[in-house]
């Protein structure tokens, strides 16, 4: 026991370790979601709404929870990118904590802290608990999910399945309908293990269905019936129903998501092959096809719990890769994380059961096969990157695998150092890299993430990554009083100017520009009563594929009217005057 707690105090120490080194280095991360975070530390209003400015002008274009957090930190401790990025770290050795608490109630401790390595060093899991994205938060919840089914399935716990429930309707106040993915695998292993009647099982099933819409429902219902609030950004008719079951529900599998700026075909062709494209494999593929590999063996061998909790695992896996895979409207690559907990528990849980069975011939040869895929899924996806160690951990896994053959217990270490060589390689890159912008990219290739610049036209920004103004431009925001200091065309080039000079900024269109808000009479309002002091003008395109063209009109409307002046390089008009 003093053993394995020492195990268990090193696995989470490095982990923080691994999360926390050089955090400071990523700056704003994302400044979407920072500019977010800084309202909600100046403004309770636009903490609980998710606004993207203190003047409540329009809201993020999720759910609030991942703003949540990140406001009171900020509140607390400064508006900083420490106070920003750490919750999400923390997140992440909550999360590998929680993922070996879950498979150590009903597994050994090898199968424990082999789950929690695996899930910590998965190269997109690092970067996304270094991120400020709603993923981290998105992922603590669902393997709490996890762990309350897991305690809820030991003796029919309807209380217990009732907290795994609230997890997944807080976790749709994260990420919407992507916390409901796990949904099937969290009923079907309740459905077939919990030791009380059928009825009594679909009875505990209503009432955590019950626990789940009260968790994620209050929220929406307070929105609807609120008539003072800042705009539901993502949404075309100032409704987060629509945001909720349009542009990030339904219209994420279909691709009909109005206000998009495109599809997911851009990240990797619809179907199974996706997660092992370019795009995605780095990120999560390290020991995808070695977890499928033991899960299909797992399901056919293993009897009782084992099985319980691999339909647990293997469902969520499945399920969510499957949205992932043959999805059509928008999809990044670190939407990805929601698989590693699935991959790292079904690996803990099934390689020691087949470590454990190594004298039959069969439970042998499936081990040793696990380990030579690994091996060679390791070498084709750290060949470019760092040859040498890939062909490293291509010749300890091979060697492995015909160990493990041989019921050789050396063979075990060997085996599981070189699976991990390369995720874990990967994963010090992707820590050793700032990243920012809208669409982080695990590994070393830092320029994934689409960060933004002062653009042509006389503009700034740019839709995916924010800018930081010039001390000129921010001075020039600062003068004056007024409810808005500047308004821009999409989030991110608001997000730029407010987090440097904190003060209120209106994004005005929402993240692409495509929102309805405001209109351009409602503009007009404003800036007639005084409300917004300038208008920075934006190099972005305005107008997506679909959705409102306020925006364009509002810029048109503005250097029709007012006189145009160039600071640093950025086209200002002020609308005082």
């Amino acid at each position: 026991m003093r053993r394995e707690r020492v195990a268990l105090l090193a696995l989470l120490a490095g982990t923080a370790a691994l999360y926390l080194w050089r955090l400071g280095d990523s700056g704003w991360a994302n400044a979407y979601y920072s500019a977010a975070a800084q309202a909600g530390a100046t403004s309770w209003k636009a903490w609980f709404f998710g606004s993207s400015d203190a003047a409540n002008a329009i809201t993020v274009d999720k759910t609030p929870a991942s703003v949540w957090v990140m406001g009171l930190s900020a509140r607390i401790f400064g508006v900083n990118a420490w106070s920003i990025l750490v919750p999400q770290a923390l997140m992440g050795v909550a999360s590998v904590w929680l993922l070996y608490a879950t498979v150590r109630r009903w597994f050994s401790p090898a199968a424990a802290l082999i789950s929690g390595a695996v899930l910590a060093l998965t190269p997109v899991a690092v970067l996304m608990f270094r991120f400020n994205n709603p993923d981290a938060l998105l992922v603590l919840l669902l393997v709490a999910g996890a762990y309350c089914v897991t305690r809820a399935i030991e003796n029919a716990s309807p209380w217990w399945l009732a907290l795994a429930g609230a997890a997944v309707g807080f976790g749709f106040l994260t990420k919407m309908l992507q916390a409901f993915l796990v949904l099937p695998a969290f009923a079907l292993a309740y459905l077939i293990a919990a030791p009380a009647s059928i009825p009594k099982r679909l009875l505990h099933l209503a009432g955590a269905f019950g626990a789940m819409v009260v968790a994620g429902g209050w929220w929406i219902v307070a929105v609807e019936l609120t008539p003072d609030r800042p705009y539901i950004g993502g949404s075309q008719t100032n409704s987060v129903l629509e945001l909720a079951l349009g542009y990030n529900g339904l219209g994420r599998l279909t691709g009909d998501e109005v206000g998009s700026v495109g599809g997911g075909r851009g990240w990797g062709t619809p179907g199974w092959s996706r997660l092992l494209s370019a795009e995605m494999s780095s990120q999560i593929a390290w020991l995808l096809p070695t977890a499928v590999v033991l899960l299909i063996a797992g399901l056919v061998m293993a009897k009782g719990r084992t099985r319980t909790a691999l339909a647990l695992w293997g469902g969520w896996l499945v399920v969510t890769g499957g949205v992932f895979s043959f999805m059509n409207g928008i999809i990044h690559s670190y939407y990805t994380v929601a698989l590693a907990p699935a991959i790292a528990a079904i690996i803990g849980i099934t390689a020691t059961k087949l470590w454990e069975r190594r004298a039959e011939p069969v439970a042998a040869a499936v081990l040793s096969g696990a380990t030579a895929l690994s091996a060679v899924q390791c070498y084709l996806l750290l060949a470019t990157y760092a040859p040498t160690i890939a062909i490293i951990a291509m010749a300890l896994g091979l060697l492995a695998a015909v160990g493990l053959v041989l019921s050789l217990r050396i063979a075990v270490p060997v085996a599981l150092g070189a699976a991990l060589l390369g995720p874990a390689t990967y994963s010090v890159a992707t820590a050793a890299t700032p990243h920012e912008g809208a669409i982080p990219f695990a590994g070393p290739a830092s320029g994934r993430g689409m960060r933004g610049g002062l653009g042509g036209g006389g503009g700034m920004g740019g839709l995916l990554g924010a800018t930081t103004p010039s001390d000129e431009v921010v001075a020039l925001l600062r003068s004056g009083s007024y409810r808005w200091a500047a308004a821009t065309v999409g989030s991110n080039n608001a997000a730029g100017l407010q987090l440097a000079s904190g003060l209120p900024v209106m994004a005005v269109g929402g993240f692409n520009g495509t929102d309805p808000a405001p209109t351009l009479e409602e503009f007009q309002e404003l800036v007639r009563s005084g409300q917004i002091h300038y208008f920075v003008g934006a190099s972005m395109g305005m107008g997506g594929n679909s959705g409102s063209d306020a925006s364009r009109q509002i810029a048109d409307w503005v250097a029709d009217t007012f006189t145009a002046t160039t600071v640093d390089g950025v086209t200002i008009y002020e609308m005082s005057a």
